[in-house]
């Protein structure tokens, strides 16, 4: 038994001087097995919409996003359409608009699809020449596509590379389009590239503006910013006069795209990808933003790190005393093996 003690005392400190060194090392590993795959299409970074840009446009929805005070600009009615305008200057970039849109007798997934089907939107849209989807992910519906757009005579063709997603909350649709980097398509002369632009929607179902209370109306929020490469007032006295000849033409080209999906045509790619959204729950409270993490969950993740830890050590010392097990070919004190089975010992609580 002495050489069996000695034995003891060499794997203790052979497990001990092991955890030590290989310990951090396997942890690290376990917590990447454990942790999940990355998000899908997130090395692409054209593809790379994330959840930041969702709480940023969820945020724009909900008036909380700390920028100025927004301006009226338009009211405009007609039979089966709502729409109301503002606008806002930021202080480092080109003006800001936001307008509210309810159109009667319309479903959030249909609007969400028209908004988003480039075959369509090629019919009503005279201003937009060229429309492709370079780039996708089936995983997440986000998409980069490249447009070309036509201007007035005074400005010459525009064009966009923009990453598109959609995610979706209790009925609610965030669509996110921004201006995203494609080196393999690099800016050229002409058309100018426009690289600063922003335009998403929030699409939901709302109650009927004829006062019947039935939810067959859907409303749209849009959110749009673009830096054009003219000068911003003239870009605003632009938009100004042309808003309302656009609200027109998006309820005429929504109605054409109603009549031709009741009439069965088949969905375009884009309109497919319209339907793949991420489903998320942005009722349940959002925990408080600071510039780290919370002291709160700071002790919520040491707490189970050190857990974890714990436990990884406990099979480690399990292991060194099944090893002097089986040398002694079962002489080994049983106690010793129930011993470190219920190691560590709990402390005693005090008074």
């Amino acid at each position: 038994m002495g050489i069996l003690f000695f034995l003891g005392i060499f794997v203790g400190i052979l497990l001990e001087w092991t955890w030590k060194k290989w310990a951090p090392l396997g942890f690290c590993l376990f917590q990447r097995l454990t942790s999940g795959p990355s998000p899908p299409c997130a090395q692409k970074e054209h593809l790379d919409i994330t959840d930041g840009d969702l709480h940023h446009l969820q945020k724009l929805d909900e008036k909380n996003d700390g920028g100025p005070l927004w301006k009226h600009l338009m009211d405009h009615k007609t039979p089966n359409m709502i729409c109301q305008a503002w606008q806002r200057d930021s202080a480092t970039g080109p003006p800001q608009y936001y307008t509210r849109t309810v159109y009667e007798d319309a479903t959030p997934e249909m609007v969400r699809d028209f908004f988003w089907d480039d075959e369509s939107r090629l019919q009503w849209d005279d201003m937009l020449l060229n429309a492709t989807t370079i780039d996708e992910c089936s995983a997440t519906g986000a998409m980069a596509v490249h447009w070309v757009r036509k201007f007035p005579f005074f400005c010459s063709d525009r064009e966009y590379i923009i990453g598109r997603r959609i995610w979706e909350s209790a009925g609610t649709y965030y669509c996110v389009t921004k201006g995203v980097p494609y080196p393999s398509i690099p800016p050229k002369k002409a058309p100018k590239r426009v690289d600063l632009y922003y335009s998403s929607w929030v699409i939901r179902a709302v109650a009927s503006t004829r006062g019947n209370g039935e939810m067959t109306a859907c409303e749209v929020v849009l959110f749009h910013s673009e830096d054009m490469g003219i000068p911003w007032r003239l870009a605003k006295l632009g938009v100004k006069h042309g808003m309302r000849t656009t609200v027109q033409k998006i309820e005429a080209g929504l109605r054409v795209y109603q009549n031709q999906r009741a009439s069965g045509s088949p969905l375009s790619h884009t309109a497919r990808l319209a339907q793949i959204n991420t489903r998320v729950d942005l009722n349940s409270p959002a925990p408080e933003e600071n510039n780290g993490d919370s002291p709160q969950q700071d002790l919520v993740t040491a707490a189970e790190m050190a857990k974890k830890k714990r436990r990884l050590r406990k099979l480690w010392m399990i292991g060194g005393v099944v090893f002097l097990a089986i040398i002694d070919r079962g002489s080994f004190p049983k106690a010793l093996v129930l011993g470190a089975i219920k190691w560590p010992p709990k402390k005693e609580k005090t008074a």
